[in-house]
């Protein structure tokens, strides 16, 4: 073989999430796409708010020739600026546009972060389940991924991340409101977290950081609200981007923020720069960095997700299928009624429904549906849901 034998084994166990939408676009291509009930990624299927085409439309027309060239690493400054701004009120902490570098959305984010804090055998501690890629995010930049279980309706399980620190733990991620349970951890349990985190610290003599993924934090549903963790803890980095709220995924674009408190606020940043242009990112991309210059605090209607998580989340209670309301993202999580949630996610496909098995996402026993769809997909699919149910029931 010509490849690398470890990008060999991983292909091998390669993201169900692809796996799942490959399927889909197999049997769209076999049954008619309209016949096929497809939630297996998380694309937003939202128009980008109108202020979007407005200021790229006017960018666009107004371009500068010379707005195409290199810029620094970090983005443009006026950018980076505008993002500061609007982050400094959300936080209620005094963000500066040096604390903020403009990113190949927040994939790119956290791999940047990731290379200029991990050493060789440094851990990474995430709670279960948890976006699948941290893995590999992860072993990209030396480290390993320590994986910490959730209490039943997946909240956070202070004693077990507890349980999972070592003399090698370099920082904690988390990501809420979570892909893929759709819940949005309490500020009382972040408080507890951080004050094991500064314990922990102390005993070990290294800083553990608190590192906080936050692409859906403004897809909250009702009175849930995301706290924010650079008020709670000083030593946090926030990783987002503008793919869920905005409805831009395609465009790779978002940014990281330090706390303005780190203790090595100056050192983190400085690597992280240095990350940014070796991982090959060199900056974000220059034309939506000033489009979202423009959008700060900006989202797509928030209220159509909620409406789609209501049909959702009705048709499956009908069903009988036991689940964990999701607060926030456009995802919910129900239990398989049997252990093997790969074979029930292969029965679900035999009436055309595209699903991703909770396995894949380190929480077996369930399965993720991602309701980003058509309203039409969700009521057509929802008979099918039930057969499968009862055809497992009897």
């Amino acid at each position: 073989m010509t490849i690398s034998k470890k990008i060999e084994t991983i292909l091998i166990k390669s993201s169900w999430i692809r796996k799942m939408f490959e399927e889909g676009a197999r049997l769209k291509e076999e049954h008619g796409r309209e016949n096929v009930f497809d939630f297996s990624l998380g694309n937003p299927n939202l128009n980008p708010p109108p202020k979007f085409d407005e200021v790229l439309k006017e960018l666009v027309n107004n371009s500068d020739s010379l707005e195409h060239r290199y810029m620094p690493n970090t983005g443009y400054p006026h950018v980076r600026e505008a993002v500061a701004e609007y982050l400094a009120g959300e936080q209620e902490v005094p963000v500066t546009g040096q604390d903020v570098i403009m990113t190949c959305g927040a994939g790119g984010a956290l791999n940047v972060i990731l290379k200029a804090i991990l050493d060789p055998g440094d851990e990474v501690i995430t709670p279960a389940p948890y976006f699948v890629e941290y893995k590999f995010y992860s072993d990209n930049h030396g480290g390993t991924l320590i994986t910490a279980p959730t209490k039943a309706d997946f909240s956070l399980d202070i004693d077990a991340i507890a349980a999972a620190i070592t003399e090698k733990t370099k920082a904690v991620l988390i990501n809420s409101p979570n892909n893929p349970t759709g819940q949005v951890y309490k500020e009382s349990s972040l408080q507890r977290l951080t004050t094991l985190l500064r314990e922990r610290g102390i005993e070990f003599n290294r800083t553990i950081y608190l590192l906080s993924d936050e692409p859906y934090h403004k897809i909250t549903y009702n009175d849930y609200k995301t706290p924010n963790v650079f008020s709670i803890y000083d030593e946090s980095i926030i990783a987002n981007s503008y793919s869920k709220d905005l409805s831009i995924p395609g465009e790779r674009i978002g940014y990281l923020a330090v706390n303005p408190r780190a203790a090595y606020r100056k050192e983190l940043l400085d690597a992280m720069t240095f990350a940014n242009r070796i991982l090959g990112f060199v900056n974000a991309p220059a034309l939506m960095q000033r489009v979202v210059a423009h959008l700060q605090g900006f989202s797509v209607d928030i209220a159509t997700y909620a409406r789609k998580r209501e049909l959702i989340c009705n048709g499956l209670t009908e069903c009988g299928y036991e689940f964990v309301e999701p607060k926030g993202t456009f995802y919910v999580f129900p239990k398989t009624p049997v252990p093997d949630d790969v074979e029930y996610v292969k029965a679900l496909q035999e009436e055309l429904i595209i699903v991703v098995p909770g396995s894949g996402f380190g929480g077996p026993g369930h399965f993720r549906i991602a309701y980003c769809v058509e309203e039409e997909t969700i009521i057509n699919a929802i008979p099918g849901f039930k057969r499968v149910m009862e055809r497992f029931k009897l």
